[in-house]
């Protein structure tokens, strides 16, 4: 199973409803550093996802990636009912306080960057930038129901290598173009179970509250919370999920915004393509020198 990136930290907190939550902590250098980093992942996601990219940002800053309930270590509630964004941003604000962090800059794959916009909107003080990963306001038609298909229902398989090959079949438009991309995706996505088969890591109930939805959210106005906020959009080329439109649109009354469109890629760039990681490496630098940040000794 997956090593731990050195200095990383196992840490759980209670949420307010009593679920018990776990985050992974890189505490950064012991001196100077630049904003922290905050990252939510998708929504069946996990904070596995991270490791890599953790790895490399800890070096410079604090770097934080939680467990949402119900995913990887996290407790899974027994009301599938509190799987919905206003429980998660309260999760997310819990963890602000009990973790200590003051401003920061989140890192949002998907669901994280949805997550991150409401944040802008119910915590905009806590907010000094936005990384968004292949999320924003205009949604590709049909998207949400292949990605509530594939989360609604777990996919037991023998071994890493069928989890792998698996996932490889069934999500090959996002297009990873390292093969150990694949399995450190696989790594993240699989967790051995009693039963000598790998499943999801994730309670397949995430996606009730969505299936029952009446009135669809009104991503524009979300996306707005973010439109004084330095933001780094992130889109693969190949998306089903953010629209191209949308995302040429994003600019529009937005005070400080970059985008970056990833070649090749589908619904979600890893993180680790390395057009990914420069545009990162200017974006927190700048937004280190905005927050009058020292560089770490």
């Amino acid at each position: 199973m997956r090593a731990k990136v050195a200095g990383e930290q196992e840490r759980r907190f209670s949420a307010q409803d009593g679920v018990s939550l776990f985050y992974r902590d890189w505490p950064g250098p012991a001196t100077g550093g630049g904003v922290p980093l905050l990252c939510l992942s998708g929504l069946s996601r996990n904070s596995r996802d991270f490791s890599r990219l953790a790895e490399l940002q800890s070096r410079r800053r604090r770097v934080v990636a939680l467990d949402y309930r119900g995913r990887g270590r996290s407790e899974w509630p027994a009301d599938w009912r509190s799987y919905k964004p206003r429980t998660y941003l309260n999760d997310i604000g819990h963890l602000l306080a009990v973790a200590g962090l003051g401003r920061v800059c989140v890192l949002g794959t998907s669901l994280g960057g949805f997550l991150a916009m409401g944040l802008g909107i119910t915590q905009p003080i806590s907010l000094a930038g936005a990384i968004l990963n292949d999320a924003g306001p205009g949604i590709a038609g049909g998207s949400i129901e292949r990605v509530l298909a594939h989360v609604g229902r777990d996919s037991p398989q023998p071994d890493l290598e069928s989890a792998t090959a698996h996932l490889k079949a069934t999500l090959g438009r996002i297009g990873f173009r390292e093969e150990a991309t694949w399995r450190r995706f696989a790594e993240a996505t699989y967790r051995p179970g009693d039963d000598g088969l790998w499943h999801v890591d994730w309670d397949t109930r995430i996606v009730e509250p969505m299936k029952r939805r009446s009135e669809p959210l009104d991503l524009w106005a979300l996306w707005r919370g973010l439109s004084e906020i330095p933001t780094l959009a992130l889109r693969g080329g190949n998306s089903d999920l953010l629209s191209a439109e949308a995302f040429r649109s994003m600019g529009e009354g937005h005070a400080c915004l970059t985008r970056l469109e990833v070649e090749g890629l589908g619904h979600t760039p890893s993180l680790e393509e390395p057009e990914v990681l420069d545009a990162m490496e200017v974006f927190l630098a700048e937004l280190d020198r905005r927050e009058g940040c020292a560089p770490a000794a």
